[in-house]
């Protein structure tokens, strides 16, 4: 069934390659009743950029469950031309004020404390999606990883565009062939759970990657800089905030593997201990 629905915007991951879908983002935020909602397949680049979504940002659009994806939360948009963008992003102000974030986000959803709990509802397959508060982060850590993208991958995506560059423009077949630069690194958080269970999860947040790459402009180059730069935010800056975990399953992984998760988002407002939630 194809409804309307309204989504607050809070998970936006670094695109990838897929050989069915092409280039991917995964989208995932909150309904108004402050349940999760992912929405794949969502090829955010091929969009018009009026359509085009930023975090913590509310917008409409039709949407009819994906019963090819097993994850409950999953849904498909019906119509990439129905997205509706509500305003502008929910800002923290020049204070630096989540309050309506975190209003939003906390309100209606359960927050996590416990990973084995998550694996075990995720293997039940009630749910994909959660907030998760670790007790401690342990480490931010970076791994080397390939450069490039398959090459099978890039070979399908192109006889694709030769496929459709009868039909398209130009300028419809550049924008149809557009590939990300694939970042040459994978980001984790090590971190514990209220019981003391160690995990290590991979950081596939789109905000990730593009501090590395402004940061790597900014280091004209210099790869080093540019992952000391990254380092200072993950590991001091963020670990001074009131941080919360989005979690996601890779849909590969969600019933085969001991821990599915990955971080899909880091959300980091203020510590203020004298203030409650709201």
């Amino acid at each position: 069934m194809i409804e309307t629905k309204k989504v607050f915007i809070t998970v936006k991951t670094y695109p990838t390659l897929s050989k069915k879908y092409d280039e991917l983002v995964c989208t995932a935020g909150f309904f108004e009743d402050g349940s999760w909602v992912h929405i794949y397949p969502f090829p955010f680049r091929k969009l018009d950029y009026d359509k085009r979504y930023r975090k913590y940002q509310w917008m409409e659009l039709q949407l009819e469950r994906n019963f090819s994806d097993p994850r409950p939360e999953t849904y498909k948009v019906v119509g990439l031309e129905n997205i509706n963008l509500i305003g502008d992003p929910v800002s923290t102000g020049k204070r630096k004020d989540w309050k309506k974030r975190k209003e939003i986000i906390f309100s209606k959803s359960r927050i996590y404390t416990d990973l084995t709990e998550l694996i075990t509802l995720a293997k039940a397959n009630e749910l994909s999606l959660a907030t998760f508060k670790p007790k401690e982060i342990i480490a931010f850590e970076v791994e080397k990883t390939e450069r490039e993208w398959p090459a099978e991958k890039l070979a399908l995506l192109e006889a694709k565009s030769k496929q459709l560059s009868l039909f398209q423009t130009k300028e419809e077949l550049k924008k149809e062939f557009s590939v990300v630069k694939k970042l040459p690194y994978k980001f984790f958080y090590r971190f514990r759970d209220e019981e003391d269970r160690e995990s290590r999860l991979m950081i596939e947040d789109w905000e990730i990657g593009a501090l590395y790459w402004n940061c790597l402009r900014d280091a004209q180059g210099n790869e080093e800089s540019a992952l000391k730069k990254v380092r200072e935010m993950y590991e001091d800056s963020f670990l001074k905030k009131d941080i919360h975990l989005f979690l996601g399953t890779i849909r590969t992984a969600h019933f085969r593997f001991p821990n599915p998760f990955v971080i899909i988002g880091v959300f980091y407002p203020p510590k203020n201990p004298q203030l409650s939630l709201f």
